[in-house]
């Protein structure tokens, strides 16, 4: 949206308000609004948390019960069944990979859908819009940081202790945090206009998860079509969280910077895209 200041009186007391008129052309992001409307985004970012857990009994226990439910049936059915060979790594710490991907896919899922759920507010009253999707995007953090209780508690079953590559593993959190919030904000601007997206976007995540080595090492891909894995930004954020955690090998330089580019693209690429959409939001929704 643009504003134009405007002067209601001569009168040296007169305040002056702001008249919102539509956009037009590529609207460039505003910044200096983002950081003026700063507080707010910290109001929208303590109700998202609390109201991720209202009326609930067990509250953020289920944050923790649900990965660790995942990862022991997993580790059933493909470590016990199906016997994907991880290595000297027993599969259940291997499938801690699944903590990264439920923080993407919570942060996703929640920053497509922020619009449409904050359409009672966008309706009253002026704010900037994209604090929605931000908000809904960093808040399942809390719920990622809950999940290492896992870790800790599997590193404890198996008597081992974590890599001192744990130090890298906020860098590859935030790789996770950027790309979550790319393809959020496309996904926002797209919910809006065809709620059918709202439906495909839940497939779409779970087809992403085996399209993902989250499940089984990248070397149970065929070496010829290892490069596809790289086109995946969360790729490198899983096997990169699995460095830091257990010392397993390294992505490539190659992979990373790939995912970083692509991260950084759908982010820059999303918010010009959201900034364009932004004018007809709210007559839409």
């Amino acid at each position: 949206m643009q504003h134009e200041q405007v002067l209601t009186s001569p009168i040296p007391r007169a305040r002056p308000h702001w008249r919102i008129q539509p956009s037009r052309g590529l609207v460039p992001i505003d910044f200096a609004e983002l950081w003026r409307y700063r507080e707010l985004l910290y109001r929208f970012l303590w109700r998202d948390f609390k109201a991720r857990y209202k009326q609930t009994y067990l509250g953020p226990f289920w944050a923790i019960f649900r990965p660790f439910a995942s990862i022991v049936i997993f580790s059933i059915i493909f470590g016990g069944l199906a016997k994907i060979s991880t290595g000297k790594i027993p599969y259940a710490l291997f499938a801690l990979g699944l903590l990264p991907w439920t923080y993407f896919s919570s942060a996703l899922t929640g920053s497509a859908s922020s619009i449409l759920n904050s359409s009672g507010l966008l309706q009253k009253v002026y704010f900037p819009r994209l604090y929605a999707p931000l908000s809904a995007a960093v808040t399942p953090l809390v719920d990622f940081v809950l999940t290492l209780v896992i870790a800790v508690g599997l590193f404890a079953y198996y008597r081992v202790l974590p890599s001192w590559h744990i130090v890298f593993m906020p860098a590859f959190i935030v790789l996770a945090l950027v790309t979550a919030l790319g393809f959020g904000i496309w996904f926002t601007g797209i919910m809006v206009r065809y709620r059918d997206a709202g439906y495909a976007l839940p497939f779409a995540i779970q087809l992403g998860m085996y399209l993902t080595p989250v499940l089984y090492p990248a070397t149970f891909i065929p070496e010829r079509y290892r490069w596809l894995l790289a086109l995946n930004p969360v790729t490198a954020v899983i096997e990169g969280f699995r460095w830091t955690l257990l010392g397993t090998k390294p992505p490539s330089l190659t992979a990373v910077g790939v995912s970083i580019a692509v991260g950084i693209a759908l982010l820059i690429g999303g918010l010009y895209f959201f900034r364009r959409t932004e004018r007809t939001i709210v007559d839409m929704i």
